[in-house]
């Protein structure tokens, strides 16, 4: 299996939407809200947690109340709750309307690198050094799933669509699949040879994508969670984050170098965008309908929103999807498609949250 890459027009370059002291220390983590793309969240060495409008440079709040450094942050879906989690492996749960702290939970022995909100229902789930994966319910106010197996810390995690799966993604480069309703392991992918560094699903087929520090991303069919072509290559430093276009019509991957797109059977670079981008934390596409995110901002197409960081500094790029020509490419052949020819239709995500519920229940 053969790759190759063209360069893109500069038309398409990625422009600078704002750069700014974010905190008074180091900035450890952001996060850009998917349903607007218009707010973001940082937090940092100084135990802060600052929200923004995306594009001005003052914080709308300021958050105190981490005993250590912020490690994680997440939006909520209706970007009125934030979840972070600190190097003590503590998680706050932040009220933004009142700008106060919700709830305040613990579990994790070392840092929690990673957080994620369940889709459907008031869970997420958190990652940490302590190679922990944990579920938690915002109801009981308890974490009610602790998944334990991964070789390394868990940077990375990732619900299915409706809800049902979390995948992980550890310094060990394996990926694993939990099922949420059973509680227990479901499959362990053989990935890669590096730390995992990105996880995305296909908004409309059972296809998954992985990127790691081995510069490589891999395609996985999630029906016989087998490898879908070839590894694709990355060189570089590799990705850092993996996006897939809200059409499903291509893979994005980006690293801290350069901006590709994919497609697949048989693999293809379709475009190469040379980046400056510094730590990059944060990749979305919002708007342009469909997987992407919701998306409020202007621009029907989409947009690429990519948040890097540099000491106290966080810098926001955004690129217009309809300015990447050259995108698009058809899913696998034969791959399975998810109810609806689109995102499963809504009893299925209710069901996935009503089986999450069940199972804390037990």
């Amino acid at each position: 299996l053969t790759t190759s890459c063209r360069p893109m027009a500069a038309s398409g370059q990625p422009r600078k939407l704002q750069e700014q002291v974010a905190h008074g220390g180091p900035v450890r983590c952001v996060h850009i809200g998917r349903k607007s793309g218009g707010v973001m969240v940082t937090g940092g060495d100084d135990k802060k947690v600052n929200l923004w409008s995306v594009g001005r440079p003052n914080a709308i709040l300021s958050l105190a109340g981490h005993t250590s450094s912020v490690e994680s942050v997440s939006f909520d879906c209706s970007e009125r709750t934030v979840v972070a989690g600190s190097a003590g492996g503590t998680l706050k749960m932040w009220d933004l309307e009142h700008g106060r702290v919700a709830r305040t939970l613990t579990g994790h022995r070392s840092s929690a690198i990673t957080v994620e909100w369940h889709p459907y229902g008031e869970f997420f789930a958190s990652g940490s050094a302590d190679t922990y994966l944990k579920v938690w319910d915002m109801r009981q106010r308890a974490c009610i799933q602790t998944y334990r197996g991964h070789a390394g810390a868990v940077r990375n995690l990732l619900f299915s669509p409706d809800g049902r799966w979390v995948v992980s993604g550890c310094d060990g480069g394996e990926v694993r699949l939990w099922d949420l309703t059973a509680g227990k392991l479901l499959t362990e992918l053989c990935t890669h040879a590096g730390a995992v560094s990105a996880l995305a699903i296909h908004p409309t087929e059972f296809l998954m994508a992985t990127a790691a520090a081995d510069r490589t991303v891999r395609l996985w069919d999630l029906e016989t969670f087998s490898p879908v072509g070839a590894a694709l290559p990355e060189p570089g430093g590799g990705s850092r984050r993996v996006a897939f276009t809200p059409d499903g019509s291509a893979l994005l991957s980006a690293g801290e170098e350069s901006l590709r797109g994919w497609g697949w059977e048989p693999a293809r670079c379709h475009l190469h965008i040379e980046t400056r981008w510094s730590r990059l934390s944060d990749f979305c596409i919002v708007g342009g309908g469909g997987g992407g995110g919701g998306g409020e901002r202007e621009g029907g197409e989409g947009e690429v929103l990519a948040a890097a960081l540099h000491e106290c500094v966080v810098t926001v790029w955004g690129v217009r999807l309809d300015e990447l020509r050259g995108l698009g490419h058809p899913p696998p052949a034969g791959a399975a498609r998810l109810e609806g020819g689109g995102r499963r239709e809504g009893a299925r995500h209710e069901g996935g949250a009503n089986h999450l519920a069940s199972a804390s229940s037990r």
